[in-house]
């Protein structure tokens, strides 16, 4: 046995070694080990690093190796390139004959569908000839030092600092060598910003003159501040959009030109702002709109077009023969006769075209004749009925599952820019059952819904909607559908309907929502356990039965989302995202007798309900970003709910998206103490739905190599009741205790980035757990050499897809 153990041992140390970075390097090349920066005080540190050219391969701390570098050359072991490129000819060949044939008119179905699969394999066969294999692509090649690679960071890095106001900085290199690895050192003199002293326009057109004045406060210039390279571009582009928003069409930042002059005694500039005119005394032109065409043409050239033309609000309407709301139209133009040119308008208007998804494209052009504009808009509807087929997988609480989709779109459904949607998705998923611990079940879902998407708000009064909230994308959506789930635990079928509102700002940056009607017809079939557990509860004074019984609910509500800097999509820069969301159920209830309700079989709801997700991410440097969330919940039952919710409507803390190192929905409520098995660990048979909730989850996040990203995560939260619950002790909030039933816990995840999909994989570790007796609860310190993680039950791993938030 123990010659065993020194036989993997010195295979591990072999392979080990076989992997070392320095390891068959070339003759005469350096392992670039090591890159740093040196004496960067006032300037933007990750820029300057970002500039350097050869960065280091990602290495394990303490061990000469990279998971990369690996990757890398275990793929180039089986790499042939001569190979590949001889398949390459080969399938390149036969898309040539195969294209001869479909071009002399002799091709079929089976011709033309070998002809692309051909064509795919010949474009996977060029990315593999250029990029490697796929274990090249993940993984990283060894980085050698390269001088010439050095020379061009470090005149990089000189020309940043010269555009940033550090006109008399300097950069060095120093290279340390150890064997056959290279440490290389960028060091780097500031030296004195220079600042600006003053900023002065000059132009020869007073009335462009008096408006620069007007929006001076705007300019991206200003005395005192660092000279900047990249705030002269700045003001060159604002200075153009204000133009060309205020009618000078033709204007361009080729007018605009500085001429800085450098005080190098006293360390600053002076700025000239130079706008310069067409033609000698001549001014830049001020542009009105003179008419505006509106023209959709058929869907094909093959369809003759019968141009029918109408006129509206000012507006001309060519349209091939079917019809199409002039009002609906005309709410979303807004350069009308009249107007002066507006660069905004135009952009606004082709934005806002587009949203209502009836045309396939929208192209504006322009005609002028002296200071006149003419106007055209030139459309092609979009195909009228569009079905679409999914087949793939999901992942919502532990393991993907099945499940397929149809959806069909009729547009134009009444000549009034609607929309009519009919969707159908039936699945399988793998869910923690509610009533059994451990395990994944299986989930039979399927739900098909019908709706009507107008391009405006229907209200029955008219008070102008149509003109002022064109801007908004403002949309009216009715609904009526049907969803039924089968769980371990019970089966759930719903019929429900939707009347909504929806509208957002011009960039997107706020969105609103508000259904004035959600009703929902919902029955249960309880399995004969959950049944049983649901009975106890109500012995014990606890009616969540009630929430599965035949059941009407019914609410109003209304959503805000602020979306700061385009949150999830953008990785670059600092975005956040702020989620309001208010909820009250059974309104209509506060104003009837309850005795006069027409049902008397059913459950029926008050509640009001409130949720507040905050999510924020913040890059610290170009491979690693730290980002948090922070969701607060309140639901809160009233008058004729029994003191009961509907179960939809509960909070549940646990699982991939939630506290990660608990299991789906069993976290809490406060310091409720589950049932112990006899082998002392928790029962977490049960789901555990809470009134009250509170997460606050943080993740520091990096990038490793080819596709693959690491994180760090600390998550903190749980739920509570309102009211003290006689099934379940220690679930109500107390003022004075709940900041000790907050559970922690922590852990590593892996992620797979590959842009239009990210899978996730996470382990969590419970850290603090408040459903232990107090002074028991921090329970990291379980973790040992013997037992890495923790006790039975104390690691959860979770799979997601996308992020976590």
């Amino acid at each position: 046995m123990k010659n065993t153990k020194d036989i993997n041992f010195l295979f591990l140390i072999l392979s080990l070694w076989s992997c070392s970075l320095t390891r068959e390097l070339p003759p005469g090349a350096l392992l670039l080990y090591e890159v740093d920066t040196e004496g960067i005080r006032e300037s933007d540190a990750e820029n300057l690093r970002n500039l350097i050219r050869q960065k280091p391969n990602t290495r394990v701390p303490l061990l000469n190796l990279s998971p990369g570098v690996l990757l890398h050359s275990l793929g180039r072991g089986f790499y042939d390139s001569a190979r590949v490129a001889q398949k390459l000819r080969q399938s390149q060949q036969e898309a040539e004959s195969l294209s001869e044939l479909i071009s002399e008119g002799s091709s079929s179905r089976k011709i033309e569908k070998r002809y692309r699969k051909v064509n795919n394999r010949a474009d996977a066969l060029e990315r593999k000839l250029e990029y490697g294999n796929w274990f090249m692509r993940t993984g990283n090649a060894r980085v050698l030092l390269d001088s010439a690679e050095t020379a061009i960071s470090q005149q990089q890095m000189l020309l940043y600092l010269q555009n940033n106001g550090y006109f008399d900085a300097s950069v060095r290199t120093l290279t340390d060598t150890s064997g056959k690895k290279a440490n290389l050192l960028y060091r780097i003199e500031e030296n004195a910003p220079y600042r600006i002293d003053s900023i002065f326009t000059r132009s020869e057109d007073p009335e462009l003159y008096s408006l620069l004045e007007k929006n001076q406060k705007y300019s991206a210039l200003a005395t005192g501040q660092t000279y900047r390279q990249t705030n002269l571009t700045n003001e060159r582009q604002r200075i153009e959009d204000l133009l060309k928003d205020n009618g000078y069409y033709t204007f361009s930042k080729s007018f605009i030109e500085y001429n800085v002059y450098k005080d190098t005694v006293d360390k600053n500039v002076v700025i000239e702002q130079l706008i310069r005119t067409p033609e000698r005394g001549e001014k830049h032109r001020l542009y009105t709109i003179d008419s505006v065409i509106f023209t959709i043409a058929s869907p094909s050239d093959l369809i003759p077009d019968e141009a029918i033309s109408t006129e509206w609000n000012g507006i001309r309407y060519i349209m091939y023969q079917d019809r199409y709301a002039e009002n609906i139209i005309g709410s979303r133009i807004f350069q009308k006769k009249g107007d002066v040119y507006s660069k905004n308008a135009v952009i606004e208007t082709q934005r806002q075209l587009a949203n209502l998804d009836v045309f396939r494209f929208v192209n504006i052009s322009f005609d002028t004749l002296g200071n006149s504009i003419r106007t055209k808009i030139f459309t092609r509807p979009n195909q009228k009925f569009q079905i679409t087929n999914q087949l793939g997988a999901s992942v919502t609480e532990q393991l993907p599952g099945p499940f397929f989709s149809h959806s069909l779109r009729n547009r134009n459904l009444f000549r009034g820019l609607e929309i009519f949607e009919f969707n159908f998705r039936a699945g399988l998923e793998g869910v923690a059952s509610a009533t059994t611990e451990g395990g994944v079940y299986r989930s039979r879902e399927l739900s098909t819904s019908a709706s009507i998407i107008f391009p405006q708000f229907l209200v029955p009064v008219d008070f102008g909607t149509l003109e002022k909230f064109g801007r908004y994308n403002p949309r009216t959506r009715t609904l009526l559908g049907y969803s039924y789930v089968n769980r371990p635990e019970y089966v759930r079928d719903a019929l429900n309907t939707i009347l909504a509102y929806t509208w957002a700002t011009r960039n997107l940056r706020h969105q609103f929502s508000v259904n004035l009607l959600d009703a929902n017809l919902i029955r249960s079939s309880l399995d004969s356990l959950f049944q049983s557990r649901l009975e106890e509860l109500q012995e014990q004074g606890n009616n969540l039965i009630n929430s599965f019984l035949p059941s009407y609910v019914s609410s109003i509500s209304g959503q805000v989302i602020i979306n700061f800097n385009q949150y999830g999509l953008y990785r670059r820069s600092q975005a956040s995202l702020w989620r309001l969301f208010v909820e009250s159920g059974g309104t209509t209830f506060n104003f009837l007798d309850p005795e006069s309700l027409a049902d008397r079989s059913l459950t029926y709801f008050q509640f009001l309900k409130f949720q507040s997700d905050f999510r924020r991410y913040i890059p610290l440097s170009n491979k690693s970003t730290f980002a948090y969330r922070l969701n607060l919940g309140l639901a809160k039952p009233y008058g004729i709910s029994g003191g009961v919710l509907p179960y939809e409507k509960y909070f549940f803390a646990g699982g991939s998206t939630s506290i990660r190192a608990w299991q789906p929905r069993r976290l809490g409520p406060g310091s409720f103490t589950p049932q112990i098995r006899e082998d002392g660990t928790f029962d977490y048979r049960f789901e555990q739905p809470g009134e009250i909730l509170f997460e606050a989850m943080f993740e520091f996040r990096r990038k490793l190599f080819g596709y693959f990203d690491g994180a760090f995560f600390i998550d903190a939260g749980n739920t509570w009741t309102f009211a003290v619950d006689p099934a379940r002790e220690g679930t109500d909030f107390r003022v004075d205790r709940f900041y000790k039933e907050l559970a922690v816990g922590t852990g590593l995840g892996l992620r797979m980035d590959f842009d239009f999909l990210v899978l996730r994989l996470d382990m969590g570790i419970k850290a603090y757990d408040p459903a232990r007796p107090e002074g028991e609860r921090f329970i990291l310190d379980n973790l040992s050499f013997k037992q890495p993680l923790g006790e039975r039950g104390q690691q959860v791993f979770n799979i997601g897809i996308g992020y976590p938030f």
